[in-house]
């Protein structure tokens, strides 16, 4: 009697599960995924070099998030993705609470997905380059904001609000540097690729700016300084290192710069017509060097980023 119910209940669940796949399955007549032009390629060979460029900040921000968040980094989670490159310098584990280091776990989790996509599935990739993530090296981008040193120096693995202004460092280079790629990209799998990346980017970069934005008055414990005020500093490093006018601004802006000159408010960085900023690759590395140029390494990349157009631009005298 026991088996005889045990199967009617197995029958009447295999039923239940095929009726809920059956509701789901689509027609063979729809059409779900991007279908391309006429005679479009998928790749062009000139979408390589810009993408792979971006795999730079993509190795910097998995390294970072995940080093934060775990104490362990790509060595430990894919690897594979590694293809070689050396350790990062000075990466650990900080000290978040619950909600900041689930917000960080899946950002990491997220560029590991970026990185194997792009290298393993669209246009290839290159050995992780040497990367600075030491809190010394965050002390310096951040004395440099500020324009004196802080005291104690500024280590983004004290704090989950450092951990998340140390962020606010990071993330939205690569959203510019894609705004800024998408015009010379002509594979329409490489455009896909490219809007797959600026979406996810430009969500954490808001999920960052909200977070501070909430704490916009909070004071930076132990520094006179609040969390707006540090966001406006970096920011405005940035413009100055890029050597580009403002592409670039604080959670707390003018009202000149704010939404249609109406808003102080900055949740979101954006033009005049409340459009995101494009940098080059140029102007990326002058941020991320920490140097001002693009031919000198320094800051994340102490020996320079991989890629055909980061070691151009160390070849140039």
């Amino acid at each position: 009697m026991a088996l005889n119910l045990s199967l009617c209940v197995f029958t009447l669940s295999l039923m239940v599960m095929c009726n809920l796949m059956t509701s789901y399955a689509v027609p063979n007549h729809y059409t779900c995924g991007p279908t391309p032009p006429p005679h479009a390629i998928p790749v062009d060979p000139n979408d390589v070099d810009p993408l792979q460029f971006a795999l730079n900040l993509e190795h910097l921000e998995a390294d970072y998030f995940l080093h934060s968040s775990t104490g362990e980094g790509l060595e430990k989670f894919a690897p594979e993705l590694v293809m070689g490159g050396p350790p990062p310098i000075g990466a650990m584990k900080a000290n978040l609470d619950d909600v900041t280091r689930n917000i960080i776990t899946e950002f990491g989790f997220e560029e590991v997905g970026h990185l194997r996509l792009a290298i393993k599935s669209t246009v290839g990739g290159f050995p992780r380059p040497l990367l600075d993530l030491s809190p010394h090296n965050f002390a310096k981008i951040f004395d440099a904001a500020f324009g004196h040193p802080l005291n104690p120096p500024f280590n983004p693995y004290t704090s989950s609000v450092k951990c998340m202004l140390a962020s606010y460092v990071i993330p939205y280079m690569g959203i510019l540097g894609y705004v800024g790629a998408n015009p010379s990209l002509n594979g329409y799998k490489s455009k896909r690729l490219l809007a797959g990346l600026l979406g996810v980017e430009a969500g954490q970069d808001a999920v960052i700016r909200s977070y501070l934005y909430e704490r916009a008055e909070e004071v930076v414990h132990p520094y006179n300084y609040t969390v707006a005020e540090f966001t406006v500093r970096v920011s405005e490093l940035r413009n100055k290192l890029a050597k580009c006018g403002i592409k670039d601004e604080g959670i707390v802006v003018p009202p000149e710069l704010g939404a249609e000159n109406r808003t102080s408010t900055n949740v979101l960085s954006a033009d005049f017509n409340s459009l995101s900023y494009a940098r080059t690759p140029a102007e990326i590395l002058r941020v991320l060097y920490s140097t001002g140029s693009e031919h000198i390494p320094g800051g994340f990349f102490p020996k320079g980023g991989n890629g055909r157009i980061a070691k151009s631009f160390l070849h140039e005298t």
